[in-house]
């Protein structure tokens, strides 16, 4: 993969050819509508392709085929080290496709080329390989039983898979789901938000070629009313899969209910804070971290250090730090690879961003920094990096999921009250904690209510790790061996012997 300069990249984009059809049973294919959305890009409002719009029918033959793939058996029979051996097929195609899927990711989304080169792609990789590699090293149980019965504990695929990924990671959280539930031998059907369906498209070809049987592997292109809301209610789907808002994941689990009883695994929204201790080991290193905690990938990260909790005896020397670390990360043409912010995902989400800073300050916040909508390309959407201090925790800013490069400094006095205000909030994604002492980091990490929680860093851990979130920030787990459980049922089987 090549990340060598702007001109690279924009001649890459104009020789590009985009599919934007649905893929049903092994082949692309309109919806059975006919109706089509048009695919903008954020970087300047460029016209990328006609994408499918699926609905209802679309839905019934993509559940009927992989249906079909489950019961007939081609896949989930497949010995596990046969399993592996494709999906690894499949990695090594994602990555000699790395230049294509990176640059779908970013003209699609408008993250920059450098993150979808090296964060995203590279991601989506590891989460394949790693799954496909553990796959055939997962056992089965036999129980405790008496001399002449035999008990066994087994894990089976649970059937036909939907999942619903978000816009701001594309690729990585479509693999976060598709790994653990192809790998299980489940058939899946995979529908990307309409803000970014590009890289998913894609994928499913290059599961076709490298051996994923047809129907095993779909993806349904479209609007969440239509054909999310299809599939979440359909009565042949075993279990939904979904990344997204917490008001999204909700309306999930009520469709479950009002249809088959499906199981709804959700990760969903998150408001996480990041403490920092007087006493924390280096103030640059923890403001370094603390800008790109909220300006990676434009602030559109449900884990993005949105909260910066600070000591108030060092306040004033690391806000100070703050501003001047965030500075550094400034909106630019995500095609060069020389720029670390990018586009807003669109004019909406620009407009929803842009809201909650002129809230702020409306409500008392004082604006330290950024806090506008700039053009580094014209007809582009972007926000620069915002900081605001004085800010109190019962706020809008500090408990509604902003999505956007938006920080809320608010100071703490003592480590109760840092745990009592880093809690405040109906989320429970993720945290951080920067201190010297090894003693008061185990006791704020254990007292927080988070599903991930990094000592004197920002976004730790790798595919070894679960994640996760506590609260309304959804339940289950992707990644590590954790993930496999929601595409599994366990099954008791008792023998006399």
């Amino acid at each position: 993969m090549n990340d060598s300069s702007l001109a690279f990249w924009q001649d890459k984009a104009e020789q590009l050819v985009i599919e934007g059809r649905a893929y049903i049973d092994g082949k692309y294919q309109q919806a059975a509508s006919g109706e089509q959305f048009d695919c903008l890009s954020p970087i300047d409002g460029r016209h990328l392709a006609n994408v499918s719009a699926c609905g209802q029918a679309d839905a019934d033959l993509a559940v009927a085929c992989a249906r079909t793939a489950f019961n007939t058996g081609d896949w989930r029979r497949f010995p596990p080290a046969k399993r592996k051996l494709i999906l690894q097929k499949f990695a090594d195609l994602v990555e000699q496709h790395g230049d294509e899927l990176a640059l779908l990711e970013t003209l699609d989304m408008g993250k920059p080329i450098s993150d979808s080169v090296n964060v995203d792609i590279q991601g989506a990789l590891r989460c394949l390989r790693w799954t496909a590699e553990a796959i055939d090293k997962v056992y089965d149980e036999i129980a405790p039983s008496a001399e002449n019965e035999l008990g066994m504990v087994t894990h089976e695929p649970i059937g036909v898979v939907a999942a619903i990924v978000p816009w701001n990671f594309p690729l990585v959280m479509a693999c976060w789901k598709i790994a653990p539930a192809l790998a299980t031998g489940n058939s899946v059907i995979l529908k990307p938000s309409e803000k970014s369906p590009l890289t998913a498209i894609k994928l499913a070809a290059l599961a076709t070629q490298a051996g994923i049987p047809d129907g095993v592997f779909n993806v349904l292109p479209g609007f969440g009313h239509s054909i999310g809301k299809a599939l979440a209610l359909h009565n042949d789907v075993d279990t939904l899969v979904f990344t997204g808002s917490t008001a999204v994941a909700k309306q999930l689990f009520i469709y479950a209910g009002q249809s088959n009883m499906k199981r709804v695994w959700t990760e969903a929204g998150g408001k996480s804070p990041n403490i920092v201790f007087a006493d924390a080991p280096d103030l640059d290193q923890a403001a370094a971290a603390a800008a790109g905690a909220i300006c990676f990938n434009q602030g559109e990260v449900c884990t993005a250090g949105s909260r910066l909790l600070v000591e108030s005896s060092i306040k004033d020397e690391f806000v100070a730090k703050v501003i001047a670390a965030t500075k550094q990360w400034q909106p630019g043409n995500p095609l060069d690879p020389n720029t670390n912010v990018g586009a807003i995902v669109d004019q909406s989400q620009q407009t929803r961003v842009l809201g909650f800073i002129e809230q702020a300050q409306q409500q008392g916040g004082s604006l330290c920094q950024g806090g506008n909508a700039i053009e580094p390309v014209a007809n582009g959407f972007y926000i620069e990096p915002t900081v605001f201090d004085n800010i109190s925790n019962d706020m809008d800013i500090a408990q509604q999921e902003i999505f956007g490069p938006v920080l809320s400094i608010i100071s703490f006095d003592t480590m109760e009250e840092a745990i009592e205000i880093a809690n405040d909030s109906e989320y429970g994604l993720a945290a951080g904690v920067w201190t010297s002492n090894l003693s008061k980091g185990h006791r704020v990490a254990k007292a927080l209510r988070a599903g991930s929680v990094w000592v004197n860093q920002w976004d730790g851990g790798d595919m070894t790790a679960p994640f996760g979130g506590y609260k309304q920030s959804g339940n289950g787990r992707d990644k590590s061996l954790h993930a496999f459980s929601k595409y599994t049922e366990v099954k008791a089987t008792w023998i006399k012997l």
